[in-house]
């Protein structure tokens, strides 16, 4: 059965980090078994690795087209696999599929990060061989854990993180098969297809999202996270909070809205709101030249990242929601607990911090399928380098010395202020309007609105909402109706990093569909 990634993505490198890629161009089990066991130990808890039998590599890319293996080989690799996760102590046993890429048979094997860590394998499989030792990743190669790294492998037993252990309070059908093959259908899972012709088990088995002996299996914490509608009822305050206070925070007016929902939908319903009612992007037009400058109040790629990483670093056993406060000088974004103490913060606030290990490697892992998360810690640097270019103030991390929790602080570029001393004309227009701006234009009808949600259950281009709606006016149509949904969390963008993009559709969100529940 197909594994929830396809080899193509892996030969891509778009969705795994290469040092959680090896590939091989032959059959040398000793090799493979060394690489399982480090695999299996995940030192840096980024969720395992895969390994590629039959394709070479050079300076840790794949040599394509590969060279393959032998049709008849498959099967006695994959019998021999079994008998090298029993000699892996604890037993481990990755996970297969044969596939053939430009005509040729390669082997893709998954090895997830294993629950029972640390693993030993043997060093050699010679016949007189009793010796056994510790492996783990070091950059795209597996070595033998020694000296400092086999004491901190040591001191990691039984430390599974927390995303990814089984949940004593759930269920299996707590998990919802619905949102599950949305998921598959949005990364282009060769899953999908089989998910209908494979029992729920199985195809929970098959995405890592369940743990346990097979007669009681138990869903994983990532997994009652992303594919369960309501998480809260798991996890306590698993929810993004955003504040306006249009007048600073000592005013009397501001206006409070609450995300919740599986954790993709969460994220993207926050950024849609965000974007929509708070990202203004200005034009200063220049009588000197023809060339207008254009900039944000803050950028928005720096925006996603700071609450990508809240959202991916926050512990989700603490009951503390993430809170994004607006003010007219700034957005700061708080969660709870801080950075690990490791992390040096004149280092982070330098964009040269790098972590030993992440909280959550499994919500990384979707997020990153998601394409929500680069991963590899190039967050804080993707965030000081996006406001760099958009000449804004200087971005601030902030936590304590007991780091109970992080804030970033994004301040705003505000509108140069032009004078008549100034000797030119200078003329500021705001190119995306905000929420005020939004709600102060006549809103689509109760109806319109939920026939456009209940059009929108898969995904549709504005034209095709606008035609369904009888409308003419584009301008009408995205200012009176879409951009409101948007600001609601009602709908979301198929393609959020590319708003302008001519594929770009728009979905019903769990949020929406709730509403448009609450109303039929």
């Amino acid at each position: 059965m197909p594994l929830p990634l396809n080899i193509q993505q892996l030969l891509n490198g778009h969705v795994v980090e290469w040092e959680r890629l090896e590939f091989k161009e032959g059959w040398n089990p000793e090799d493979v078994l060394h690489t399982l066991c480090a695999f299996a130990n995940d030192f840096h808890n980024w969720g395992g690795g895969y390994l590629i039998l039959g394709v070479a590599e050079h300076n840790g890319r794949p040599v394509l087209p590969p060279s393959g293996l032998e049709a008849n080989q498959i099967d006695a690799i994959q019998r021999r696999l079994i008998e090298l996760g029993h000699k892996i102590r604890p037993a481990y046993h990755p996970l297969t599929e044969p596939t053939v890429v430009d005509g040729q048979h390669v082997l893709l094997i998954w090895a997830p990060g294993g629950e029972q860590r640390p693993y030993r394998a043997p060093i050699s499989l010679g016949e007189n061989s009793r010796e056994y030792a510790y492996y783990i990743r070091r950059g795209s190669a597996s070595v033998r854990a020694q000296g400092a790294d086999e004491q901190e492998l040591l001191a990691l037993a039984n430390r599974i993180p927390f995303d990814d252990r089984v949940n004593l309070r759930a269920t299996v059908s707590d998990l919802q098969l619905s949102l599950i093959q949305n998921f598959l259908r949005e990364v282009r899972s060769d899953l999908l297809e089989e998910s209908s012709h494979m029992s729920f088990d199985a195809l929970c088995q098959q995405m890592h999202l369940v743990g346990g002996p097979p007669e009681a299996l138990l869903p994983l914490n990532v997994g009652l996270l992303f594919f369960n509608s309501d998480p809260t009822q798991f996890f306590p305050q698993t929810q993004i909070d955003v504040a306006v206070f249009p007048t600073g925070r000592g005013g009397n007016n501001f206006t409070e809205r609450t995300f919740r929902g599986p954790l993709g939908s969460m994220l993207r319903e926050a950024l849609a709101y965000l974007r929509s009612g708070i990202v203004a992007e200005y034009v200063q037009k220049h009588p000197d030249r023809a060339e207008a400058e254009r900039y944000f109040n803050v950028p928005y790629a720096a925006l996603e990242e700071a609450l990508v990483n809240a959202v991916y670093h926050r512990s989700y056993e603490e009951r503390e929601p993430i809170e994004v406060q607006v003010t007219p000088e700034e957005i700061t974004i708080a969660s709870y607990p801080g950075p690990d103490r490791s992390i040096n913060m004149d280092d982070l606030r330098l964009g040269r911090a790098v972590a030993r290990r992440y909280r959550n490697r499994r919500i990384g892992e979707f997020l990153k399928e998601l394409e929500l998360s680069e991963g590899r810690g190039t967050g804080i640097p993707k965030i000081i380098r996006a406001m760099h270019e958009n000449h804004s103030p200087e971005p601030q991390f902030e936590t304590n010395d007991e780091r109970t929790h992080f804030l970033v602080r994004l301040p705003f570029r505000s509108p140069p202020q032009v004078t008549p001393q100034d000797g030119h004309a200078s003329t500021i227009v705001p190119a995306i309007t905000s929420t005020t701006d939004v709600a102060s234009t006549p809103k689509a009808t109760p109806q319109a609105q939920d026939t456009m949600l209940a059009f929108c259950g898969n995904p549709r281009s504005a034209a095709e909402i606008r035609r369904e709606l009888g409308l003419k006016d584009a301008k009408h149509f995205r200012t009176a109706y879409l951009e409101p949904a948007l600001a609601s969390g009602w709908l979301a963008m198929t393609l959020p990093n590319k708003p302008r993009s001519p594929k770009q559709s728009y979905i019903t969100t769990e949020l929406g569909r709730r509403h448009l529940s609450a109303r039929t």
